[in-house]
This record gives C-alpha cells, sequence and structure tokens, in this order.
C-alpha cells in the first residue's frame, strides 16, 4: 500500500535497498554515482597515470631493447636481491607479527600499552634513521655486529642486513592487520574447543588461524610491498656491492643520475610487473581463504 509519498510493502516495510518517493526508487546513500566518478578520476590520476607514463616511457626502447637490460647481470642480480630479502623479511614478519599481536591481544602485563605504542615508531622515523642506526648497531665495530662477526656471522654490507632492515620497517604492517582481528575472534570458540578435548596448539590450528590466515596473509602483502620499495633504511646498512648486496631501487638512482632515464624506467618497469603479479596471487589465496572461512562459518 502507499502512506503519503512512500510505498509500503504487505508487511509494513518500505522496499529493500532504499525508499520509493512518488512512484520512484530512492537510494537511502545518494550521490554514488558521483562519489564513484571523483573516487575513478582521483586513482586514475594519483596511481594510474605515472604508471602509464612509466610503461610508455619504457616502451620507447623496444622489447628488445627492454629484455636487454631486464637480463643484464647486475639487474637480474638486484632484483633477486631486493625481491628474495622482500620476501624472506616478509615471512619473517608474518611469523611474528602474528605472535607479536597474540601476546597485546590475550595476556595483560606491566608496560604493555608502551610497548604497544612503540611498535608504531617504524612509521614515524626517518627511514634513512633507522639505516643509520640499524648499521651502528649491526656493523663490523657495532654493538652487535662485533659479536656476531666473532661467531662468523656477518649483518652488514650484507644480504642478510637488508633482511634485517626489512624486517625492522615491516613489522608493524602485520601487528596493526592482524591484531583487530584477533580481538574479535569469539573467545566462545576456543572454549567450546578445549571443552570438546582439543590440546592448546589443536585449539590454535584448527580454531584460531583458519580466522586470522587472511589477515597474516593481508599483513604479508603490507610488508612486503613496504620492503621491495625499501631505499633510506637499506642504503646504509647494504653496502652497495654491485651482484651482492645492491638493491633495484639503488640500480634505479644510479641510472637516473647517468642520465638514463630509459633504463631506469625499464627497471622500474620490471619492479611494478613482478610485484603486481606476487600481490595478485597473495591476494587471490587470501580472498579464498576468506570464502572458505565463510562457507566454514555457515
Amino acid at each position: 500500500m502507499t502512506t503519503g509519498s512512500t510505498t509500503i510493502d504487505a508487511n509494513g516495510t518500505p522496499p529493500q535497498g532504499g525508499v520509493a518517493v512518488s512512484g520512484r526508487r530512492r537510494r537511502v546513500i545518494p550521490g554514488f554515482g558521483l562519489s564513484l566518478g571523483y573516487t575513478m578520476a582521483w586513482l586514475g590520476l594519483i596511481v594510474l597515470l605515472p604508471l602509464l607514463g612509466l610503461f610508455v616511457h619504457s616502451a620507447q626502447l623496444g622489447l628488445d631493447g627492454l629484455w636487454r637490460i631486464w637480463t643484464e647481470p647486475r639487474v637480474l642480480a638486484a632484483l633477486r636481491i631486493s625481491f628474495g630479502t622482500a620476501l624472506a623479511a616478509a615471512a619473517f614478519n608474518a611469523v611474528m607479527g602474528t605472535l607479536v599481536a597474540w601476546v597485546f591481544v590475550r595476556y595483560r602485563f606491566p608496560g604493555r600499552r608502551l610497548f604497544d605504542a612503540m611498535i608504531d615508531l617504524p612509521f614515524a622515523l626517518p627511514t634513512a634513521v633507522a639505516g643509520i642506526a640499524l648499521t651502528a648497531l649491526y656493523g663490523p665495530n657495532g654493538w652487535m655486529g662485533r659479536w656476531l662477526e666473532s661467531v662468523g656471522i656477518k649483518v652488514a654490507y650484507t644480504p642478510l642486513g637488508i633482511t634485517v632492515a626489512l624486517v625492522f620497517i615491516g613489522l608493524p604492517f602485520v601487528v596493526r592487520v592482524v591484531q583487530p582481528v584477533l580481538a574479535e575472534v569469539e573467545r566462545e570458540l576456543e572454549e567450546a574447543a578445549a571443552t570438546l578435548g582439543a590440546g592448546r596448539w589443536q585449539t590454535v590450528r584448527r580454531v584460531v588461524l583458519p580466522t586470522l590466515w587472511p589477515a597474516v596473509l593481508a599483513g604479508f602483502a603490507l610488508a612486503f610491498a613496504r620492503g621491495v620499495g625499501e631505499y633510506g633504511s637499506v642504503i646504509f646498512i647494504a653496502g652497495n656491492i654491485p651482484q651482492v648486496s645492491e638493491i633495484a631501487p639503488l640500480l634505479i638512482t644510479i641510472k637516473l643520475e647517468e642520465f638514463d632515464y630509459a633504463g631506469a624506467t625499464a627497471i622500474a618497469a620490471a619492479m611494478l610487473l613482478l610485484s603486481f603479479a606476487l600481490l595478485l596471487l597473495i591476494n587471490t589465496l587470501q580472498s579464498r581463504m576468506a570464502r572458505g572461512e565463510r562457507r566454514g562459518g555457515g
């Protein structure tokens, strides 16, 4: 039936998705088309247009020129170091970041809020300052570097040092993504599993972790994406030895200083394509895990 200008169905409720006014269906949230247009335009100007310019500039080399640059031993080594260390650091942070988030959410101890706030320090600390501090700490004459080198472990000026720097700047991404999800996990499910005879590790593996996996993967992806393009915190501790500890962002900077803009954009395009492929794979896994969790919960 119709009351005033609002159409009401037989149950006395307005139609789903909006209100009919004078025979016309009105959306509950107006301006969707306009806001979508602004969003796509802003995304195109800020993200898509610079990336398009990158590919257009690198396309001037042609496929043969791009392949020649991409297959140079120095470029391959730099890409391998950048992506290898970023993946290793992100994997380490996925484990340790989840453990840190678990401690912050499930336990109460003196200084918990202080330590929780300190997790965000890598966000606020300039990356160059972090790199200098890590080099002073893990260098041959550093507080920890001298002891590690005495047992045959060299950190500074090696890929291991790069990984340490990426762990430092990537840890907050995992902790801040996993922490709110862990806080919302229903404790009743864990108690029910314990009541049914499940051990502590069985409960964690079969009840808690399936809920956390999408968030852990999201934190892993963010830490990896940050690590691939990191420059400031890595440049000091890396040592910048070609084909040993030289990262791809540094090689791009060197190309720019040599006015080899086409070569710089070619390396950047390779990094972009590899990063996009890996992030697409991670997001696909995350979506499948989330769908599996919803089906299991339903």
